[in-house]
């Protein structure tokens, strides 16, 4: 089906939903190396208004990636809740933009409405709106999560504190690890992505996250961001795995390229499950705009519409997490600080409207028109949508993966400037541990023998 939209005497014309939806997307760098960004700022406007008209159940007829070659298609389309979806039904695109911003969508009533909005429908509405919009409407969702910490609750923000190390060094993660949790970091869980893939070298690495978790009763969880078939393998040799980490993206081709299928995904959450370590949530999922299109398996579509489908994977799984990390594929993807701003907040407020517990790697490569204070902006508008936590990296620089992220201090900014606080059983931890005030915040020092304590031995 055509859409057609004229503006003055000039009429443009987009030959399907795909290229409509394209067309209406803020400007970026990866959507233009794709070649299917809007020619002009007039036809990315005509391209939006013609987009506002479009009916949402149109996007329940119309698959932007065919039914019948993708299976992330056939798991929207085929797991839609009619039911849930029934109270916006009627609306248009611009319709259900200006319902989302009035006071009928509360938090109860988004909730409900999670399971019936398809990816494609929070990708179009957000095209429509602008960054205080999508701060707004992200910031009603409320996404709670357990597994020995809760996450998501108003009023707190949690953390992920990543110690990783070039060559996984037990004394360098360590060090890591005291920093960040003196500094009240990793109540969203303790997460190290590892120096390499070797299965054993994976084991240790769970062995020592779940010592130190079980001698000092830290109440978080751990995960090492390996390959979801290496994870699978130290469950096997009998590795303490909390969490099952996988990169995932918005097409079966995308997910193909990096080694999965919703069949091995699913393997590995029963797998995970079976273990009984926390509350039932046991996958965390990272995403990103920009790997459909570095895998050639963007199907023609725009970089921010296949990121939301990506959320449909991670939204069959349940998981206690999702983030993005927006910056980190680099320039050709998003270009500079603006598109990284906009990235960011367009992958928070779609992940929330679809149900997912959403956090943000704030971050950006190094050959990015970007700095930290560009990161410190994104930090503080996540911070007001309500994001449910961020990453606390040593030096807010991760010396293993090469990239720019935040700090713990930053962290400890952002609770500090909004009045949020850890997440409860960490924050009562801190205060037992004597790490923090009975407001949660961190006093200076470190108590006696807790640094010789932390990994005996190293």
């Amino acid at each position: 089906m055509a859409y057609h939209q004229r503006i003055g005497t000039e009429t443009f014309t987009f030959p399907d939903l795909r290229t409509l939806l394209a067309r209406a997307s803020p400007e970026r760098s990866g959507d233009r190396l794709a070649g299917v960004a809007a020619g002009s700022a007039r036809e990315r406007v005509a391209a939006q208004m013609a987009l506002a008209d479009v009916p949402l159940t149109r996007l329940l007829q119309e698959a932007v990636v065919p039914y019948e070659q993708d299976e992330v298609t056939r798991l929207i389309l085929d797991r839609h809740d009619a039911a849930a979806f029934a109270p916006v039904g009627h609306l248009t695109v611009g319709g259900f933009r200006d319902w989302l911003l009035g006071d009928e969508a509360t938090g109860q009533a988004l909730a409900a409405l999670a399971p019936g909005l398809t990816p494609e429908m929070a990708a179009a509405v957000s095209k429509l709106m602008r960054n205080q919009d999508l701060i707004q409407v992200a910031r009603k969702c409320r996404v709670v999560t357990r597994f020995r910490s809760t996450l998501g609750l108003p009023g707190r923000l949690a953390t992920r504190l990543q110690p990783n190390h070039p060559t996984d060094d037990a004394a360098g993660i360590a060090a890591a690890l005291l920093d960040g949790l003196l500094l009240g970091s990793g109540d969203a869980v303790i997460g190290i992505n590892p120096a390499g893939d070797d299965v054993e070298q994976v084991s240790a690495l769970l062995k020592l996250l779940d010592a130190v978790i079980e001698r000092h009763g830290i109440p978080t969880q751990s995960c090492v961001l390996t390959h979801v078939s290496n994870t699978l393998q130290a469950m096997e040799r009998g590795a303490p795995v909390d969490l099952v980490f996988q990169s995932i993206g918005g097409t079966e081709g995308t997910n193909r390229a990096f080694g999965v299928d919703l069949a091995l995904l699913a393997e590995a959450q029963a797998a995970a499950l079976a273990l009984g370590r926390g509350q039932g949530q046991v996958m965390y999922f990272e995403t990103g705009q920009g790997s459909a299109l570095s895998a050639g398996a963007h199907h023609g579509c725009d970089q921010q519409t296949l990121e939301a489908r990506a959320y449909a994977v991670a939204r069959r799984f349940d998981p206690l997490l999702v983030n993005t990390v927006v910056g980190f594929i680099g320039p050709e993807y998003l270009f500079d600080a603006k598109q990284i701003q906009r990235a960011g907040l367009e992958d928070h407020c779609c992940g929330k409207l679809l149900g997912l517990p959403m956090g943000c790697d704030v971050c950006y490569t190094n050959h990015a028109e970007a700095d930290q204070d560009d990161a410190d902006t994104l930090l503080t508008l996540l911070g007001v949508a309500g994001v449910n936590y961020v990453m606390g990296v040593p030096g807010a620089d991760d010396v293993m993966l090469g990239y720019q992220s935040t700090s713990f201090h930053d962290a400890l900014y952002l609770r500090r400037v909004l009045g949020l606080r850890p997440a409860p059983e960490f924050e009562a931890w801190l205060q037992r541990m004597g790490f923090a005030d009975d407001q949660g915040r961190p006093l200076e020092g470190v108590p006696a023998g807790f640094a010789q304590a932390l990994l005996p031995g190293v």
